[in-house]
């Protein structure tokens, strides 16, 4: 069979020429497929039949029927749907592996043996592969076996212990960041693999997990318990080590304040003028601060609800204060930052037109990233790329006829 992985064009993304098998679904695998593929990979979504990832059911659902939680996670790929149930689906799977560099899963440890297509195997036939794995708490230690979930992992890395005000019950951050971060980390990972494959041609398995992608977060929780044993208490959105650090109420919202070293602190203290506060001894001294931070948080609240967060801003900029509003979705979405940062893209989905994603957050300076592909229909790509891999329109038809396949025609 000819080879069937894509080449370099000049101008393209970094990681274009490499070809990734994407058998994850839901979020942390797709998010990994979703930052290789705006870089440049070939990534190819391989979704079972009849439903495909779970993930297409989630809300929203838009008056299309797509689902746009989906959308978000799986631009710039291509998908087919193959039913791994049936002889022809594994047929066409093991094909596909057989000239991959990287194939990524999410399934239970042991899942992809089952089908005869566990690393070693894979290994065998394809010695240049990377195999990621990323699952709930990595495929080796005493909890392997278990299936992972975003809120699970929050709690088990100490993440939900910090989140919060204090006294309140145990929060989950807002966002799902254990199952983001694992799917960054995997992307890493490959990247870092695929880097060493091009220097020896040889492959190897790449394993993550949420559990560990929360622990990543707690550099600072850890950094204090593994000095002298201090737990860091919850302090809602101010920062344990330092003060003033923290959002504070304005007339009008909300504002983050980053004095956090004595230079800056010192620039709030002249641009605030409270009576007094200069000389207040007290507040001389981090540890003072630290200290007595009801207190400071007190006053410092008591003058900035007399000006909006915008009066305040302005000021804070204009002596080099660090600062920022605290903003919903839809402000964030739209601010001039994000959008001259190219992080709000556009693609023309066939069913549900023009979708608005986050833009891929890294940029490089030589090859271009683009974020034109809408994610694919279930199983809209499955001729095309069974083409590609030497099977003519009569053995695709055979598979369509044995279930092994799905192809959807994309509406005119």
């Amino acid at each position: 069979m000819a080879d069937t992985k894509p080449t370099a064009a000049p101008g393209a993304g970094p990681l274009a020429g490499m070809r990734v098998i994407e058998l994850a679904h839901i979020m942390s695998g797709p998010i990994c497929g979703m930052m290789l593929a705006d870089m440049g990979a070939d990534v190819i979504k391989v979704e079972k039949i009849p439903n495909g990832d779970d993930c297409r059911r989630f809300a929203p659902i838009l008056a299309s029927g797509e689902s746009a939680s989906f959308m978000i996670v799986n631009r710039n790929k291509r998908g087919i749907a193959l039913n791994l149930k049936a002889e022809g689906g594994k047929e066409v799977l093991r094909k596909m592996l057989a000239s991959a560099d990287v194939v990524t899963e999410n399934y239970r440890r042991g899942t992809m043996e089952k089908l005869c297509m566990g690393y070693e195997a894979l290994k065998a036939v394809n010695p240049g592969l990377i195999y990621c794995a990323i699952s709930g708490y990595g495929r080796s230690g005493p909890m392997a076996d278990k299936g992972g979930f975003d809120l699970i992992a929050q709690g088990l890395s100490g993440l939900m212990s910090m989140t919060g005000e204090p006294g309140q019950a145990p929060i989950k951050a807002g966002s799902p960041v254990t199952d983001i971060n694992a799917g960054i980390l995997a992307a890493l990972g490959i990247s870092a693999a695929y880097a060493r494959k091009q220097a020896t041609g040889i492959g190897q398995m790449v394993d993550t997990s949420l559990f560990e992608a929360g622990l990543q977060q707690m550099y600072w929780a850890f950094a204090n318990y593994f000095a002298d044993g201090t737990v860091l208490p919850k302090a809602g959105s101010a920062n344990p080590t330092s003060a003033p650090y923290q959002a504070f109420r304005t007339r009008d919202g909300w504002v983050n304040i980053g004095a956090a070293n004595q230079s800056n602190y010192e620039r709030l203290v002249d641009v605030l003028n409270i009576a007094g506060l200069a000389d207040d001894e007290r507040f001389r001294t981090n540890a003072g601060r630290l200290k007595h931070r009801e207190a400071l948080v007190d006053l410092l609240t008591a003058r900035l609800v007399e000006r909006t967060t915008d009066e305040w801003l302005a000021a804070f900029d204009a002596i080099g204060l660090p600062s920022g509003a605290v903003l919903g979705v839809p402000e964030a979405s739209s601010h001039e930052q994000a959008i001259a940062r190219g992080m709000i893209v556009e693609t023309q989905h066939p069913l549900a037109g023009n979708m608005r994603g986050i833009g891929l957050p890294i940029h490089f300076s030589e090859g271009c990233t683009k974020q034109s592909r809408p994610a694919p229909l279930l199983g809209q790509h499955t001729g095309e790329v069974l083409n590609e891999y030497g099977f003519d329109d009569a053995r695709i038809q055979a598979l369509k006829d044995e279930g092994a396949i799905l192809e959807t025609e994309v509406p005119a």
